[in-house]
């Protein structure tokens, strides 16, 4: 099985977020793929099927599969580009969560990624408890909740209760604030799916960007992810769609023996 491991959302390996990318010719049965994953022990590792623009595209963590994964989308889509020579623009992957594409353009690879509603509701308990802190805002935004804090050091400085955090009904808690040099950052935290913390989360900027985007009165903003490893997210609003774009950079290449 050719391998690859890609940092996305950056354009220097060791920063952004690393993924797996597993090509395959052929389906393989969901327990071999769960245990390939756990095996990679990365956030999420992409299994794609598939040529010539158009695959079918499944995304685990080391524990279960995922709806949406934005940072292994674009490594599958880096790994396309690149490793596999495709020349045109915008390869296409049908998913769980339908079709989503990947556009390159000038080193930038950009998602056509869905916009999720976002529904207003009060800090639950284990939020407050898991944060250490009385959000200004709370959102229900997809899976995950959205909480708004008041500045970039106060996201900074977050040492999150995981424990109290994994006790919530959702995927994970998104959590924002305007930024210093770019028009917002955030952290994302998953310990209920076996991430405490994601470096860089392309699908929690399905909820970010229509947080923001009416809020700064633009389309098109720039946004950090303050992880350690760190990740810049190039961002537009698209209506009922998200434009999530960003750099990659390839870290090793390999195949895996799965006999």
């Amino acid at each position: 099985m050719p391998y690859f491991q890609i940092d996305a959302f950056s354009d220097r390996i060791f920063q952004g977020n690393p993924a797996g990318v597993c090509l395959l010719e052929h389906w393989l049965p969901d327990d071999v793929l769960q245990k390939v994953a756990a095996e990679n022990n990365l956030s999420e590792t992409a299994f794609v099927v598939g040529k010539e623009g158009e695959f079918d595209l499944r995304w685990l963590t080391p524990t279960t599969e995922v709806d949406l994964c934005g940072h292994a989308t674009l490594a599958s889509a880096f790994v396309i580009f690149t490793e596999l020579g495709f020349k045109g623009e915008t390869v296409r992957f049908q998913t769980r969560s339908g079709l989503v594409s990947a556009t390159r353009q000038e080193g930038i690879i950009t998602l056509d990624f869905p916009s999720w509603p976002l529904n207003p509701c009060p800090a639950p308990a284990d939020l407050v408890e898991g944060l250490g802190w009385i959000p200004g805002e709370v959102h229900r935004a997809g899976e995950d909740y959205l909480a708004v804090v008041g500045s970039e050091s106060d996201v900074r400085a977050l040492e999150p209760k995981m424990s109290a955090l994994a006790a919530l009904d959702c995927r994970g808690v998104i959590v924002t604030a305007p930024g210093s040099d770019a028009d917002f950052v955030s952290r994302f935290f998953a310990p209920q799916m076996g991430i405490p913390e994601d470096p860089v989360t392309g699908s929690a900027h399905s909820a970010l960007i229509p947080y923001w985007s009416p809020r700064l009165g633009k389309t098109k903003l720039f946004a950090r992810q303050l992880s350690k490893r760190g990740g810049e997210i190039y961002c537009e609003a698209r209506g009922k769609r998200v434009g999530i774009g960003g750099h990659a950079a390839l870290y090793g290449r390999s195949r895996l023996e799965i006999g």
